[in-house]
């Protein structure tokens, strides 16, 4: 079911832990664009792009470094209802777990929001602004947080042009407004957010290269709720092709109080790509 995965090197200060690779026959099983973990490593949730999600533990040595998985068996979505969501509406891209156990999940394709009780449970539409109506279908909602006072934060995966930044939109007392940005470095595309027990907005981009594979970045900020994003710093930069296309990403504090960047790939249902979780660490 899992195994070891190679050892990853990268600019900035994040350091790399360790990865393994998530092998499974359920037919449900792959296109994991989104995960969350739990305060203390062990239990998580993950996310498919085609309206699944599964539950789980992840297995450490002593010395808190990957080495497993136990993981319940994938699980459709229901919409409003007790219906499945429709295959042509499934396109789940980003999870976020609040405080208060609300779950959400955004999606691409028909741009919007749900929110559940619990996953196995029937959905609540949040509300949908005309803009999201708007959105390029396969590079909309893909990165979704949630931070400690329950406020959403969503963008979408391209801004329009290379010199235009992405567009912040938050959800908060039940209305979406659009007051933020933030800035567009490079050619990387953010696939993933959360936010870390240090309040900071940490924010998980990908950069394709072709025959040489995915480069991936993690920039954070801090989010002030008047005057939006702060400076940002750069933790994370891989070259092409040390992982695979990761598109989740989990910040949570370790039993030294480092800061633990937990994240998974989209395999894209693909025989040639695989399903790798891989944990980087980020002292101070």
């Amino acid at each position: 079911m899992a195994g070891p995965a190679v050892r990853a090197g990268s600019e900035g200060p994040a350091v790399y832990i360790s990865s393994l690779t998530w092998r499974s026959e359920d037919p449900l099983m792959g296109g994991m664009s989104a995960i969350e973990v739990t305060m203390d490593g062990r239990e998580f949730t993950a996310l498919s792009d085609r309206g699944a999600f599964t539950t789980g533990r992840l297995i450490r040595d002593g010395a808190g470094l990957l080495t497993g998985l136990d993981a319940a068996p994938m699980a459709p979505l229901k919409g409003k209802g007790r219906a499945l969501i429709p295959k042509e509406r499934a396109d789940s891209e980003g999870l976020a777990i609040a405080a208060d156990g609300s779950i959400y999940i955004s999606f691409e394709g028909a741009a919007r929001v749900l929110q559940y009780d619990r996953l196995n449970g029937s959905a609540t539409n949040l509300p949908r602004p005309e803009a999201f109506k708007t959105l390029q279908r396969n590079s909309s909602l893909e990165a979704l947080a949630v931070d400690a006072e329950g406020t959403l934060y969503t963008l979408p995966e391209r801004s329009g042009a290379q010199d235009v930044p992405f567009p912040l939109w938050r959800y908060r007392g039940g209305v979406w407004d659009q007051s933020f940005t933030l800035p567009r470095q490079g050619t990387f595309l953010p696939v993933a957010a959360d936010f870390g027990p240090d309040g900071l907005f940490y924010l998980l981009e990908r950069d394709f290269n072709g025959i040489s594979g995915f480069a991936s970045r993690v920039r954070r900020f801090a989010i002030d709720p008047e005057t939006g994003p702060g400076p940002r710093e750069t933790l994370l930069e891989t070259p092409p092709g040390t992982h695979d296309n990761l598109e989740g990403l989990a910040v949570w504090r370790d039993g030294g109080g480092a800061i633990r960047l937990t994240m998974i790939s989209d395999d894209n249902f693909r025989f040639f790509q695989r399903t790798e979780i891989v944990e980087y660490r980020v002292d101070g």
